[in-house]
């Protein structure tokens, strides 16, 4: 089994905002096998299970407790599954990226990010593959909360919809081809 962890913020507030970027791949890559989320009755995480013929059981997962405290819900997960950081890909928002543009990488440091740092803070490791995706940099004046916190405009909206759907296929072919034919392909 693989899992392929979102990463956002929860509640109506955060809708259509930069911070979801995460959240928005993993909707369109369930949303392609028929797979529904749920949220689980003793854990803050919404699942869905799949599976990719030729790559295996999937376990889609968004965490409920805010970018900041993403990885505390991954060791409860992986743990009973025997599964290690090495199963593990991590869709994430980028402002270091513009907007469209996708970064693949299999392993690296949070770069600023608040939701890998607490990835890699649980799980103890770097070694991850993790996906980002371009939401662009701030106005100026402007400050990195309120960027990735404000909600987008609609030609935004489709931009990322669009590098949305982009990105669902870089997880597809890091499943089934490797994280450097991915790499190769999409950054």
């Amino acid at each position: 089994m693989k899992l392929v962890v979102g990463l956002g913020n929860p509640g109506r507030a955060y809708d259509q905002t930069r911070h979801n970027a995460g959240w928005l791949v993993l909707d369109e890559f369930a949303r392609r096998r028929g797979a529904k989320f749920r949220r689980s009755w003793c854990r803050p995480v919404q699942t869905a299970k799949t599976t990719l013929e030729g790559a295996g059981a999937l376990l889609l997962v968004k965490p409920l407790t805010y970018m900041n405290l993403s990885g505390n819900v991954l060791p409860a997960l992986m743990r009973p599954a025997g599964l290690t950081a090495k199963d593990l890909i991590v869709v994430a928002d980028d402002v270091n990226l513009p907007m469209g543009k996708l970064r693949i990488r299999a392993q690296g440091s949070a770069g600023g990010h608040n939701g890998l740092k607490s990835v890699i803070e649980r799980l103890g490791t770097e070694q991850f593959v993790r996906v980002r995706v371009g939401v662009g940099d701030k106005e100026a004046g402007q400050s990195l909360r309120e960027h990735v916190l404000e909600r987008m405009d609609a030609a935004e909206r489709t931009a990322l919809a669009e590098t949305a759907a982009r990105a669902a296929t870089a997880v597809e072919t890091i499943l089934l081809q490797g994280v450097d034919r991915a790499m190769n392909e999409f950054n």
